[in-house]
């Protein structure tokens, strides 16, 4: 079944998105236009517990929290609180076994996954329909299929995040108004290891950041406590002492989007803080040779977007984009070196005079 009854009423919606950051940054989206389009619905959205901490202080939105480290306690939980509910629609936004498990909890008389292409780990079988199968679309045009499918259209997606304010004080000692603010983010998730390693050279963010000092830009990085990240904050920290301000492994997830609100653009790889700077209307430039940021780039910044995703598919898969399925990922430990700093200084100094 492929189309949706549209005369039933849309009083109980229940959405499935768990993860990631990055994700759940396109899901809110379709979580707010919802709430916009129908005002008088009860929504819940079940996501997972990192995630949660970006998105707690929305209105009006009712949040089922998964720890996928305690997944079997996580199924119960969402038993206990939804077991007395029946919900209008179930739109499982998330291709997982997790998500799979959590939609078995949900009692819905319609559920909703992605299309065939789309559906890994079995989601169809959970499933009653699927949204059109359409061919590249960006992560988010993707789940915005969830919404039209219930009548439900978006002309253009947008985002209300509220900013925590308390996070938004403690961020803001950080910040000199008087200068142009840079947030860069260093590093992005491995986890597929080393092949798959999206960070960007040290090498190469020390040298933007010596132009970014060099222009009175002030840079702020930021980032988590894992191995690498700590790894970029020591070798950033020793060339730069006292030029820079160090927040990697010093901010929770309200801080950092706290952060990127306040800052004039943000410098990253295909992360989380790429995602969270659309939402709160930062300009990105996003570093992108791995994956496609046609799919998965900063939605609203794709113009300030370093590609160098064809020219990595030419050099490490010897092959051409119209020749890889949409969302190929380039597992090479040298993608990311296609991409020089010169590129994105220019790219730097365009967005700057834009501001």
């Amino acid at each position: 079944m492929n189309s949706f009854d549209n005369s039933l009423a849309l009083k109980n919606i229940c959405v499935i998105r768990l993860s990631a950051l990055g994700d759940c940054c396109h899901a809110l989206a379709v979580v707010q236009n919802l709430r916009k389009q129908l005002p008088e619905a009860n929504i819940t959205w079940i996501i997972g517990k990192t995630e949660y901490q970006l998105v707690d202080q929305i209105p009006n939105i009712q949040f089922i929290v998964i720890d996928k480290s305690k997944l079997f306690k996580s199924l119960k939980t969402v038993f206990m609180e939804l077991r007395n509910i029946t919900f209008d629609v179930l739109l499982n936004m998330h291709a997982s076994m997790s998500a799979n498990l959590v939609s078995l909890m949900v009692s819905s008389k319609r559920k909703i996954g992605y299309d065939k292409a789309r559906a890994r780990d079995l989601q169809n079988i959970f499933c009653h329909q699927s949204i059109p199968s359409k061919n590249n679309q960006h992560v988010l045009d993707g789940m915005l299929e969830f919404s039209k499918i219930i009548g439900i259209d978006c002309e253009k997606p947008e985002w209300n995040l509220p900013i925590c304010k308390k996070a938004r004080t403690a961020m803001n000692s950080y910040i000199n108004l008087d200068q142009v603010t840079c947030v860069i983010s260093p590093c992005s998730s491995q986890r597929y290891g080393d092949k798959y390693n999206r960070s960007w050279p040290i090498d190469h963010y020390i040298e933007v950041i010596n132009h970014l000092i060099t222009i009175k830009v002030q840079v702020i990085i930021t980032g988590g406590n894992t191995a690498i990240e700590q790894k970029y904050s020591k070798s950033i920290s020793n060339a730069f002492p006292d030029q820079i301000t160090n927040l990697i492994g010093k901010s929770s997830i309200k801080e950092l989007a706290a952060i990127i609100s306040l800052s004039d653009f943000v410098i990253s790889p295909d992360s989380g803080p790429v995602h969270i700077a659309t939402t709160v209307n930062t300009p990105v430039i996003g570093l992108y040779a791995m994956s496609n940021p046609l799919r998965s780039g900063p939605y609203n910044s794709q113009k300030w977007v370093i590609d160098a995703y064809e020219e990595s598919l030419s050099v490490f898969m010897n092959t051409q984009i119209q020749n890889v399925k949409w969302g190929q990922k380039i597992k090479h430990p040298k993608a990311m070196h296609l991409i020089l700093p010169k590129t994105v200084i220019h790219s730097i100094n365009q967005l700057i005079a834009a501001l």
